[in-house]
């Protein structure tokens, strides 16, 4: 029986597990904001409108949203598409890392998955409350170390764990350096772009959890890598914002022409730049850091170091 059909079934099997991490990241980002809330305060799951506790068959992933009509079995409040969206999301997510990392590696695998997890959390609870968790970001800057010196194969393809080995299987020593570089690299840049941008524009340029997501990014990825992952984050950052910027323009101009209100193209625009500016930047080093933490070797390297 060959390698590659022993370990066929395992993103599918991967998928399944992320369903069902995918409910448990739902109940962390719902319940982040809540004053006396915790992952295990309360230790059972309730409807956030009338308290009603969740039974067995009330929490299975998606399935369960499918056979309450998405609503509450005891207020019937509309129960938000997003918790099975997160879901089917997280367990795509946990698919393609399973698909994607070397079977012979298991380790890898496992930290791949606690990364992709923990980034899909940070990017959640940005999107939500413009704010990333400490715990994942900090506790990313903590695991960072241990994972790079335990797991050699975190860094196989990053340029100073390869040069300090010689061009030889990369060291346990040789894959810490690069993963503290990494963090060093992640964090110092954005404290940079933060402090210019703060001189320049004379308001804060860029949050404390930006710098330490990247920070912590940088120790699984890399220097060149945390780089990269910086590069895909403002692009697609870049893009967001010019729509996100064109749709406030549309909607102001939308509700003069509705009012009767006259005012000007240049007006209008001032006001769609107010209204359009707040963009969480979470969620774009989140989808940046997993390009390159999953498809840098050989994709991305060949994209960005040429072949």
């Amino acid at each position: 029986m060959s390698a590659a059909f022993d370990f066929a079934p395992l993103p599918w099997v991967a998928a399944v597990f992320g369903l069902f991490v995918g409910s448990f990241l739902c109940v962390a980002v719902h319940r982040y904001p809540i004053p006396d809330q915790t992952l295990s305060k309360p230790r059972r799951s309730l409807c956030p409108e009338c308290g009603h506790v969740l039974s067995w068959w009330e929490n299975i992933p998606v399935i369960s949203w499918l056979l309450l009509r998405r609503r509450c079995r005891e207020c019937r409040v509309v129960i938000s598409a997003r918790y099975p969206l997160m879901e089917l999301f997280t367990a795509a997510a946990w698919g393609v890392t399973a698909a994607v990392t070397p079977p012979t590696e298991p380790l890898l695998l496992g930290l791949n998955l606690l990364v992709i997890s923990g980034l899909l959390t940070a990017a959640f609870v940005d999107l939500d409350c413009f704010e990333i968790p400490d715990s994942v970001s900090i506790g990313g800057m903590v695991i960072a170390p241990i994972a790079a010196f335990a797991a050699p194969a975190l860094h196989q393809g990053t340029w100073l764990a390869q040069w300090i080995s010689g061009g030889l299987d990369v060291s346990r020593g040789a894959s810490l350096v690069a993963g503290l570089a990494g963090m060093a690299v992640g964090g110092g840049i954005l404290l940079l772009v933060g402090q210019l941008g703060s001189r320049a524009f004379g308001q804060d340029a860029m949050g404390p959890g930006d710098v330490k997501l990247l920070a912590a990014a940088g120790g699984f990825l890399g220097p060149g890598g945390v780089l990269v992952a910086l590069l895909l984050a403002s692009l697609t950052g870049s893009i967001v914002g010019v729509f996100n910027l064109l749709g406030s323009f549309c909607l102001v101009r939308s509700r003069d022409r509705s009012r009767g209100r006259v005012r000007g193209a240049g007006r209008a625009w001032r006001t769609a730049r107010v209204a359009g500016k707040y963009i969480p930047f979470g969620p774009h080093l989140a989808l940046g850091v997993a390009l390159v933490l999953l498809f840098w070797e050989p994709h991305l390297r060949t994209w960005y170091l040429g072949p």
